[in-house]
């Protein structure tokens, strides 16, 4: 397979697409947790109840259609190799507990990868509405109409006080997780970043890595989400969140114009080094890889260099991870095999581009 099918056929069709404000905030991802009346939630469950739900589940929805849906695909955790598994993790289609318990787990994604939703992970449903760019309010309405059209064909387990009722205590009332993947590459820089966290945490958000909680954050990639769901509707959270992305995006700008402004030339010295490292390594560890992917994106949309698409930190951010590499390779590899794997789909990626110098001094 060439490197063109391989990634028309490896990255999420929404992934392409442009976005709003998507030179600072990748995706945007709205999340449900939901379970059924009269069936254990899954911390409590056997591997009969959870086979039964799943079988509920699949027969209630499978058999119904939804506009703008389109056809689902559902895929049992079972019938998944370990490397298409991981796969799904590294797209974000699915979490790694979903990937890894032994319950009666699936997967069901509509055509683009708009749309995942997880069956017996931690809670019986995960439905989750992914989006490029800075769309949280498009991304609750769509996240909300697939929500109701799943309620109108089973029955949600719902407390008139407490709300949707969740395996966790903090998802317990609406049960949504809203949140930005946005890259930050000047805040990091300039170690603003580091004072900004704690004002955010205490605006009741949480910052983790690119793959959620626990996670390192590579590539200078944020997730920043709600963390309470109990007492507020699902605008206040909305609103909330959207208030401090859009302060962080403007302070993103406004230090990438005072780097560009005072450092240019340092700066596309920087972007150039990123580059011509990732055209010519051999071998290459996803850490540094990340690094320089996004000091080369920073580059792309400050004009410092040109011919390079903008979503390459996106779609190479997904193929450089390890299960990417091995299934491109279709073979299993070592550390050092992924290593060099990595740097060989790196350099052959960017062959495609037709890269133009954009730097030089002010």
């Amino acid at each position: 397979m060439s490197l063109e099918q391989f990634i028309s056929n490896a990255i999420s069709p929404w992934m392409k697409n442009p976005g709003p404000d998507d030179d600072i905030v990748m995706s945007t991802r709205i999340r449900l947790a939901r379970n059924l009346e009269d069936f254990p939630f899954p911390s409590t469950t056997s591997q009969e109840a959870a086979r039964a739900l799943y079988k509920h589940v699949y027969e209630r929805l499978s058999q119904t259609s939804k506009e703008k849906v389109g056809d689902l695909v559902w895929l049992s955790m079972d019938g998944l190799s370990h490397i298409e598994k991981t796969v799904l993790v590294e797209k974000h289609l699915t979490s790694p507990q979903l990937a890894e318990d032994s319950l009666q787990g699936a997967v069901v994604l509509n055509n683009d990868e708009t749309i995942s939703m997880m069956v017996n992970e931690e809670d019986h449903l995960r439905i989750q509405c992914l989006s490029p760019g800075f769309q949280l309010s498009e991304g609750y309405k769509y996240a909300d109409e697939l929500d109701d059209w799943i309620e109108g064909n089973v029955t949600y387990a719902f407390d008139e006080k407490k709300g949707y009722l969740t395996s966790c205590p903090t998802n317990v009332g609406t049960g949504m997780r809203a949140s930005v993947m946005m890259h930050l590459p000047a805040l990091v820089s300039t170690q603003q970043l580091n004072r900004i966290l704690p004002a955010v945490s205490q605006l009741g958000l949480v910052v983790r890595g690119i793959y959620g909680e626990g996670s390192e954050a590579r590539g200078n990639l944020f997730q920043i989400s709600n963390q309470m769901t109990l007492g507020k509707s699902e605008e206040d959270i909305i609103e909330e969140l959207r208030g401090v992305v859009l302060q962080l995006i403007e302070r993103e700008r406004s230090t990438r114009r005072e780097l560009l402004k005072h450092n240019q030339l340092q700066l596309a010295d920087q972007v150039h080094r990123s580059y011509g490292i990732l055209a010519n390594s051999r071998i290459i560890e996803s850490k540094e890889a990340g690094n320089h992917l996004s000091t080369l994106r920073l580059g792309i949309d400050l004009d410092l260099i040109q011919g390079i698409e903008g979503n390459i930190l996106n779609e190479l951010m997904v193929l450089i991870q390890p299960a990417f590499l091995q299934q491109f390779a279709e073979q299993e590899l070592t550390a050092d095999g992924r290593d060099e794997r990595r740097a060989t789909l790196i350099r052959e990626r960017l062959k495609l581009e037709n890269i133009q110098d954009g730097g030089g001094e002010t």
